[in-house]
């Protein structure tokens, strides 16, 4: 259990809270290229600030508070120019610094006016990787993209999913380091909703864990298992699963059908979360390389509360949906201080530390872990996960999938709908 202070040190992720400031010293995806393909401005809300995105007639993005500096209307209708965005008022126009660089009726009254040199909004700094836009809320200098194994990849075609969940980051990121939920909300419960659902598609018998370990490693936490008819010697455990600190999950090998991914957590704010399936699939016959605004965008569909709506158990077919429910029916912020943690809890109670840890680096002015400022030690990091191998031992329930199979649109273009 925790006490309500240490939870609400670990939850709050607004500007100059402990979990707030560490989580600013990430780049954090904010929306796909796609996703701005028709339109020049995007509302935007990332770790309790909110904010607009914008893409100017250059096609640079830039990322800016919402409310112009001289009557505060709202840059959301703001008018891109060649370079930054205008607002629709008055038309004082700003860069991607936040630095107002034309005021029109200023500038025709006294053609040497500096006024619009004392005018500065707040704006952060955006860069395109793989087909996500990621923002840097933190201090300058910034530290580089990390560049994970999936987002450096060549000849392979992506999608990206996103659904906004109403809770804390916290509850989405420690079900990521608990093995022991796979048996029951991905097997045994998912057997209850087919048949909730009058659905023959059973899972099976539940892939029973027999072993759990988890450690640290260079980027994050591995979460190892054996399980009921398997060994050490299964990659389950030899290999592991990859978890990236702060708030990513790495899941699946690029081989197999549904391809390589992440899970990425983004805190919106201390009550809603930011999820985001990037994936990468081996490219077939016919694929073509994708530019950035080309690889496809799609919104998962998150469950409503409603048991008795059978409607909703539709969406809880498959290991996201389930996943869903389980992170936001713990409430906005869950009550740590009523849980009672067993052996099956080891991950969590790791995380937790690491989270302590590099909260406290951060205050004593540190780079926390995953902070790379040298290009030389930042041009591929690799990122070990077992194999499908695993599918053997635990069973269909593995195979499952969630939204990443479910409603990836490369998916269902080459199998068609899954059915589970």
């Amino acid at each position: 259990m925790l006490t309500i202070e240490q939870n609400d040190r670990i939850t709050r992720v607004g500007p100059s809270t402990p979990m707030g400031e560490l989580m600013r010293r990430y780049w954090h995806p904010i929306a796909a290229v796609s996703q701005m393909n028709d339109k020049a401005t995007k509302k935007i809300r990332l770790l309790g600030e909110d904010l607009i995105l914008y893409k100017d007639r250059s096609g640079a993005f830039g990322l800016i508070e919402p409310h112009c500096a001289h009557r505060r209307m709202n840059m959301i209708y703001g008018i891109p120019e060649e370079s930054g965005l205008r607002c629709p008022y008055h038309g004082w126009l700003y860069d991607a610094t936040g630095q107002c660089i034309e005021q029109p009726y200023e500038e025709t009254e006294d053609p040497d006016a500096r006024f619009k040199d004392k005018i500065q909004m707040k704006a952060y700094p955006v860069e395109e990787q793989a087909g996500l836009l990621m923002a840097y809320l933190g201090p300058q200098p910034a530290p580089l993209k990390p560049a994970w194994d999936l987002f450096q990849m060549g000849d392979v075609v992506r999608d990206i999913g996103y659904a906004q969940v109403d809770c804390n980051y916290l509850q989405v990121m420690e079900n990521s380091l608990d093995p022991i939920h796979v048996e029951w909300l991905h097997n045994y419960w998912a057997n209850y909703v087919m048949e909730q659902l009058g659905r023959d598609d059973l899972v099976g018998d539940r892939a029973r864990h027999e072993k759990i370990h988890f450690e640290r490693t260079n980027h994050g936490i591995v979460k190892r298992r054996v399980v009921v008819g398997g060994s050490e010697a299964d990659d389950d455990w030899k290999v592991g699963h990859p978890i990236v600190f702060p708030n990513m999950l790495r899941q699946g090998t690029f081989s197999s059908r549904a391809g390589g991914g992440f899970q990425i957590r983004v805190p919106l704010d201390d009550y809603t979360t930011g999820h985001w399936w990037f994936r990468c699939y081996q490219m077939v016959e016919g694929d073509q390389p994708q530019a950035s605004e080309h690889i496809p965008f799609y919104q998962v569909p998150v469950p409503q509360l409603d048991a008795e709506d059978r409607a909703e158990w539709e969406k809880l077919d498959n290991n996201s949906g389930q996943d869903l429910v389980a992170w936001v029916t713990q409430g906005g912020i869950a009550d740590r201080e009523k849980e009672n943690l067993g052996r099956s809890d080891r991950g969590v109670i790791l995380y937790r530390q690491m989270l302590e840890e590099n909260m406290q680096i951060v205050a004593d002015g540190g780079d926390p872990l995953n902070t790379f400022r040298d290009p030389a030690t930042n041009e591929f990091h690799e990122l070990p996960t077992e194999s499908d191998a695993r599918f053997t031992k635990m069973g269909p329930a593995r195979q499952r999938g969630g939204a990443a199979t479910k409603y990836s649109p490369i998916m269902i273009e080459r199998e068609g709908v899954v059915k589970y």
